[in-house]
């Protein structure tokens, strides 16, 4: 059976030349943003159990622009004043370049890697130049992959969940009605068997599964389901390539 509609569980992109729309294009099918997690914020009451003085750190790491939010917030509401001198670190251009949402944007403060991971060899050489800093990095109740990589350098890091991921159920009127389904996160596949308990019926699943990351093929293998698209490799070292690839290869394959 040809994809023709594909569930992708992040939110949409925001700019029109993302390469999902791109691919839609080009193999015909229907593209449905649709997260299939939510992120609920810590309260101030939560985060101060923790024992984490913000206003201790010198700089922070940043790897989502939800990490960003949640940061801000917390200093805000704990009123903790973010000084001018505060280096950022960031896994992407496009998540450094959120922080103008907060900050005045200096490029001697700011550094980011090219590939989003923490072992991106930019990033950790950025990292390494500041090794005097005391290191912040606001993560969710999930760490980061590749956390192993900032452990090995050495440096004074302090993890501080300011948030938490949970699944965000479906409507009682939603279908699951997808040739294939992306998922970024093992709560996501968590949520998937939660909201559709039907998905394995007479030992077929509903759709077929795309992962990016290793716990989340972790995720997908530990739950009895199969796994059509790994990502990231280093052949397809993005979600978005490794899909284009497949479809290339699968539908040319089904009449």
């Amino acid at each position: 059976m040809k994809i023709k509609k594909i569930l992708v569980s992040q939110p949409q992109p925001t700019s029109p030349k993302s390469p999902y729309f791109e691919i839609a294009k080009k193999h015909d099918v229907e593209i449905v943003f649709r997260p299939m997690i939510k992120v609920e914020p810590l309260t101030v009451k939560e985060f101060r159990q923790s024992k984490i003085n913000l206003a201790e750190y010198t700089a922070v790491i940043f790897t989502a622009r939800t990490a960003i939010d949640n940061f801000f917030r917390l200093c805000e509401e704990s009123r903790v004043n973010v000084p001018d001198t505060m280096r950022y670190f960031c896994t992407t251009e496009q998540i450094a370049l959120y922080l103008q949402k907060y900050i005045v944007y200096r490029k001697r403060k700011i550094s980011f890697g090219l590939t989003g991971r923490l072992d991106d060899p930019q990033f950790i050489s950025a990292v390494q130049k500041n090794h005097k800093e005391k290191f912040l990095i606001p993560v969710s109740d999930i760490l980061p992959e590749r956390m192993e990589a900032l452990s090995a350098l050495k440096i004074d890091l302090t993890p501080a969940m300011m948030y938490r991921t949970v699944s965000n159920d479906f409507t009682p009127d939603e279908k699951c009605d997808y040739d294939l389904m992306l998922f970024f996160s093992p709560v996501g596949i968590h949520s998937l068997l939660k909201n559709v308990p039907d998905f394995v019926k007479d030992g077929k699943q509903k759709a077929l599964i795309g992962t990016f990351g290793a716990p989340t093929a972790q995720a997908v293998k530990d739950s009895g389901l199969e796994l059509a698209i790994e990502a990231p490799t280093k052949e397809m070292p993005s979600m978005t390539s490794a899909l284009d690839d497949f479809l290339s290869r699968h539908n040319a394959q089904v009449p």
